[in-house]
């Protein structure tokens, strides 16, 4: 199973670090990421398989969620069974 992270916001000094702990600290395992800033706007996409969580599903999201509201960022966290959905012809 895997998830797809969104991270959008005014580049600072430590984001993906910040994410990336999060993501450790719930098991999730980085796969991928991109990241650019444009204009001081920094944004970054991650995939992680979330095969091996140590909480719910749930709790990644918030934890996230909870991250971005610290650090000023908009973080969003997609299920890839959503992700596909959305994008689907």
């Amino acid at each position: 199973m895997k998830a797809v992270v969104t991270v959008i916001g005014r580049d600072t000094v430590g984001i993906l670090a910040k994410v990336a702990s999060v993501c450790a600290a719930h098991n999730a395992n980085i796969l991928d990421v991109t990241q650019s800033v444009l204009s001081e706007m920094f944004t970054m996409i991650m995939v992680l398989d979330i095969s091996g969580l140590n909480s719910s599903f749930a709790d990644l999201h918030d934890a996230l969620d909870r991250l971005g509201g610290e650090i000023g960022m908009k973080i969003l966290t997609m299920h890839e069974d959503i992700f596909n959905s959305m994008h689907r012809i």
